[in-house]
């Protein structure tokens, strides 16, 4: 690796994920606040129906799971499941279930990007920003499906070692995250920097309706609402009118 390649490397490794966080989070605040009426997923299903159900299912089932799959996995200390499960068995499981939320995320994204080109009334209300990043996020599973059969082929776990290294590190303001990512194949690579895009486009596409998706479970915990009856100041001799059935 000669001096440009080490730098582009401890760059997009090292620097970049501070910066796609800096303009997720911010971006996002930004955008509920000065522009909420295009806080919204820009639904087309009353346009047509056809294959939004299945797709749009396909599609929110897997992405959900792989979201808090790659979360949990990349996220959780070695030593937390050390004493039950070995590197290579939770790869294993990783490899297995992440292939098959992957598999469903892609075919239902397939489906909703074939409906988004090819049907001219979903086309002509179409952004130019929901196909990118329909595309992007297309391109992004493409990429984590080709990094199985690589997984397959070490399947002691040491990979996902180093990719969960690397994600704590960052995470926790850790010096050294780029280095221990040097030896991986390319695919991982491309995966992480695109996955690190995705977050950085965040706040400039509909995906900003997934935060209304996380809020929602705060109403399940909302407190009581209290409504009192209102009696109405009537001149002395009237009654109060009853409701009507």
């Amino acid at each position: 690796m000669n001096a440009f390649e080490s730098y582009l490397h401890t760059f997009l490794f090292g620097s970049y994920p501070y910066i796609c966080m800096v303009v997720f989070l911010a971006g996002s605040l930004a955008r509920f606040d000065r522009d909420q009426y295009t806080w919204k997923s820009d639904s087309s299903q009353m346009l047509r129906t056809g294959t939004l159900r299945w797709g749009s299912n396909l599609f929110h089932i897997g992405i959900l799971f792989l979201f808090f799959g790659h979360f949990a996995g990349l996220l959780t200390p070695h030593w937390v499941y050390a004493s039950f499960i070995t590197p290579a068995d939770k790869q294993m499981v990783a490899i297995v279930a992440g292939g098959v939320a992957g598999l469903l995320c892609f075919i239902g994204l397939t489906l909703l990007i074939h409906r988004r080109m090819f049907d001219p009334r979903i086309r002509l209300t179409s952004h130019r920003t929901d196909l990118a990043i329909l595309m992007i996020l297309w391109v992004q599973l493409t990429l984590g499906l080709i990094t199985l059969p690589l997984s397959l082929s070490h399947a002691d776990g040491a990979v996902m070692l180093v990719l969960a290294d690397w994600a704590q590190r960052v995470m926790t303001f850790r010096a050294g995250a780029a280095g221990g990512l040097i030896p991986l194949a390319w695919p991982y690579k491309v995966h992480i920097v695109l996955g690190m895009t995705i977050f950085l486009l965040f706040p400039f596409s509909r995906l900003v309706h997934v935060w209304s998706g996380f809020a929602s479970i705060g109403y399940l915990f909302r407190p009581y609402q209290i409504v009192r009856s209102r009696r109405l100041n009537l001149p002395a001799g009237h009654q109060q009118p009853r409701a009507g059935l």
